[in-house]
């Protein structure tokens, strides 16, 4: 346990050096054997033309004291090598190295996202309600974004219908995002679960959201698409699904745009016509899913 906890901090205080790489830390540790052995090579050495001021001692102990600060304010930190990280997202081109978590983290493989643009129109958001609240009704957890429009539309209608819902968001964990969600992203802290990979403070950037849909596309089974334009972020999900393997439903309103007529011919890609059509669908995908979330759903780890 505490070669784990070790491991963990040293892995923070990589990722805290100036000009630390998310996206290839983990292949890093990997090739270095550990995160304190990587610590080691890049921190501390005398022998450069300037040496760290710092030894790899003294950045473990500071990212412990930064780790307790969170854990005691409610934060989870789970590392990718450890028990506690979701599975389903090892098996990803775009795994963080980190997640932060507030709430319940527990194995999700029932798990579905439903996403859309912020700028939905009414009948958007009426199928949005509709299609979460079928879906928490089944005990399929909804997966979204806390973004304004059908993601919100989701999270609501799935926690009105008694059930589970995971909001993958943009910002740190502290942030709230958009302001108008403030409460909703509390409550789903308390009842769901929040997940980030960025930095607790991390306001939100132009690049964070795509880097969110990605993740929210490894950890859901699958991602539906209520509504959503050329530029949506909705759009970036379907791609990053299907390039994780990941089935896609397309709401029949979406064929609409050229990009969904253009994905729907794609291999994996499913367009349903009303509600009772996309939850067949879902069931029908889910099948083909173990329930219990795990490395094994993803073959494509090894690449790893």
């Amino acid at each position: 346990m505490e070669e784990v906890l070790v491991e963990r901090a040293a892995l923070v205080a990589l990722l805290r050096r100036e000009g630390a790489n998310w996206s290839q830390m983990a292949l890093d540790v990997l090739d270095a054997g550990s995160a304190t052995a990587l610590l080691d090579q890049v921190t501390g050495n005398p022998d450069t033309l300037f040496p760290d001021a710092e030894t790899p001692g003294r950045l473990i102990a500071r990212a412990r004291l930064e780790l307790e600060g969170w854990e005691a304010d409610g934060l989870g930190v789970h590392a990718y090598f450890q028990d506690s990280y979701p599975g389903q997202l090892r098996g990803i081109r775009e795994m963080p190295p980190l997640l932060f978590t507030r709430g319940e983290l527990r194995p999700d493989g029932r798990a579905i996202a439903v996403v859309g643009t912020r700028e939905a129109s009414t009948e958007g958001l009426r199928i949005a309600t509709a299609v979460a609240t079928s879906l928490a009704r089944r005990e399929i957890t909804v997966v979204s974004g806390l973004a304004k429009g059908i993601d919100t539309a989701a999270h609501r209608a799935a926690l009105e219908a008694g059930g589970r819902t995971v909001a993958v968001i943009g910002t740190g964990i502290r942030q709230h995002y958009p302001a108008t969600n403030r409460r909703l992203q509390d409550h789903i802290g308390e009842v769901g679960l929040l997940v980030s990979q960025f930095w607790p403070e991390a306001p939100p950037s132009r690049q964070s959201f795509p880097m969110r849909n990605a993740v929210m596309s490894g950890y859901a089974a699958a991602t539906v698409v209520v509504e959503a334009g050329w530029k949506s972020g909705a759009r970036i999900q379907a791609r990053a699904a299907l390039q994780h393997g990941r089935p896609v439903v397309l709401v029949d309103q979406v064929l609409r745009q050229d990009w969904a007529r253009a994905f729907a011919e794609k291999p994996g890609v499913h367009v349903v016509r009303g509600t009772v059509d996309l939850v067949e669908t879902v069931e029908r995908i889910l099948d083909q899913v173990p329930t219990e979330s795990g490395l094994e759903r993803f073959p494509d780890l090894a690449t790893l």
